[in-house]
């Protein structure tokens, strides 16, 4: 009888230590899973049912926010100005698990159920006062963002604005853009129908294209080139390099032209500033070659080409928010490495990775970690959390640094005269990239900063589609995007 007792007692004590086992599995390992599981009803009357946190601009702007309403899901999220603030927003849905913005990155803390809050939840249950969560304070400046998002209008593109010294994103736009609020609708089949037009195609404008697009970045890519070339301490600004009208690709029969004559430099040479003047595809299509692969890829991959770039988040507080790594190729031989260093053929870039290299320039070689929230904030107004500034790379020198603002200023005073403003120093380089079948279209480029001599903004503008060069299609809009943000 005792031996049956015994084996009873451990079958139970057994069962016990499963159902231990797999009810912590549920609870911890699996709970987040579970959680954002869409089958799951009783998550998303939760989720819905909760004070979410409200998204702010820099100075106070509500961009998102939880409204009450007469129905089972107790509040509706609203976008005040929703496709101007899209991109950084994101969308939260009934049907759609939030994947993309501020919304997926900071879920946790908008929603209230974030480790940090746990204090809140308790307070609010002792008090019978509304759980609320988070609010997430930005870095957005909104009359630029406005700017930038005006400037850009019916066309396919993105402009991406970076405080200097920081690494604080200033605006990011995105175009075409959508409004979120036809996505958090609670009407559930006007949801679906708004997500399944929205997210039909190649072009859907639920594509975030400063972070999750990637583009050939033509001549802008020069710069990274140069600073290549400046860092072996064999170039100056003066040094003179090969160029000529035409430049046969190494190992074919494939002409390389320039677009401007004054790109030709004299008799076979120009100087590296009136080659990053001038754009000269010949020139910098053999200094890439000079320099090698390695030279060139090093200087991208310090950059940040090659790696996916964290905006915003962890996975403690949502999704993170990323940009899709931008591309140099690998082990190139000559002819794709000549044009691989003017943007061409392999190259691809986002325009938040574009413009992460105009800051690094502007900044004297140091590469900041890009930001969007500056703060978090309980329901109480206390700080959570407060964004400070990281350094992600010293790519490289001052002395550098300072050589490269030199030939980017004289893009505008030399080239493109259009783009200076009066009594501010710009520092530019334009870029047009050849795109499509038989190259028939273009993507128009400008990265740049300004004031040159005292960095405050550094902007990267890109114009998908079009039919003039960079200069004409992006450069008007980073030359207004400028204006507005130091007349502030």
């Amino acid at each position: 009888m005792n031996k049956y007792l015994r084996q009873l007692f451990t079958a139970v004590v057994a069962l016990f230590v499963i159902l231990g086992l797999s009810s912590t599995i549920i609870m911890a390992v699996r709970a987040n899973a579970l959680n954002n599981d869409p089958r799951n009803a009783r998550s998303l009357y939760h989720q819905l049912g909760a004070y979410r946190g409200a998204i702010l601009a820099s100075d106070g702007t509500v961009m998102a926010k939880s409204e009450p309403v007469n129905d089972a899901f107790k509040y509706l999220r609203t976008y005040s100005n929703g496709p101007l603030y899209a991109p950084v927003t994101g969308f939260f849905s009934i049907n759609q698990t939030a994947d993309r913005g501020l919304e997926a990155s900071r879920s946790m803390l908008l929603n209230g159920e974030a480790d940090s809050l746990i204090w809140q939840r308790a307070k609010a249950m002792l008090t019978g006062a509304t759980d609320q969560g988070a609010s997430i304070e930005t870095s957005i400046d909104p009359k630029l963002q406005q700017v930038a998002y005006d400037q850009l209008g019916t066309r396919d593109g993105a402009a991406v604005a970076i405080e200097v010294s920081t690494g604080r994103i200033l605006a990011m736009v995105s175009t075409p853009s959508y409004d979120p609020n036809k996505l958090a609708t609670h009407d559930t089949k006007a949801a679906s129908q708004a997500y399944n037009e929205l997210s039909a195609g190649q072009n859907s404008p639920l594509i975030n294209r400063a972070t999750s697009q990637l583009y050939p970045p033509g001549s802008t890519f020069k710069t990274i080139v140069a600073s290549a070339a400046l860092e072996t301490g064999d170039y100056q600004t003066d040094t003179k390099i090969p160029a000529g009208s035409s430049y046969t690709l190494p190992g074919t029969a494939t002409q390389l032209p320039n677009d401007e004559a004054q790109a030709d430099g004299v008799n076979g040479q120009i100087s590296l500033q009136e080659a990053v003047a001038w754009s000269s595809n010949t020139a910098f299509a053999q200094l890439g070659v000079k320099l090698g692969a390695s030279k060139v890829s090093d200087m991208a991959t310090k950059l940040g080409f090659g790696s996916t770039i964290t905006i915003d988040g962890t996975e403690s507080t949502g999704t993170p928010m990323t940009a899709t790594a931008s591309t140099f190729p690998s082990d190139p031989t000559d002819d794709k490495l000549a044009l691989a260093s003017i943007g061409q053929g392999d190259t691809t870039a986002t325009p938040l990775q574009m413009a992460m290299v105009a800051q690094a320039i502007a900044n004297n070689g140091k590469l900041m970690q890009p930001t969007l929230v500056d703060r978090v904030r309980a329901a109480d107004l206390t700080v959570l959390s407060q964004t400070k500034p990281q350094t992600m790379a010293n790519a490289f020198s001052k002395d550098s640094a300072d050589k490269l603002t030199t030939m980017m200023e004289s893009v505008v005073t030399e080239a493109n005269p259009q783009l200076a403003i009066d009594g501010i120093k710009v520092a530019a380089k334009t870029g047009t990239a050849q795109i499509g079948t038989d190259n028939s279209a273009i993507d128009g480029w400008v990265i740049g900063f300004a004031p040159a001599d005292d960095p405050q903004i550094a902007v990267a503008v890109l114009v998908h589609n079009t039919d003039v060069h960079g200069s004409l299609a992006a450069g008007p809009i980073m030359r207004a995007m400028m204006q507005e943000a130091l007349q502030q």
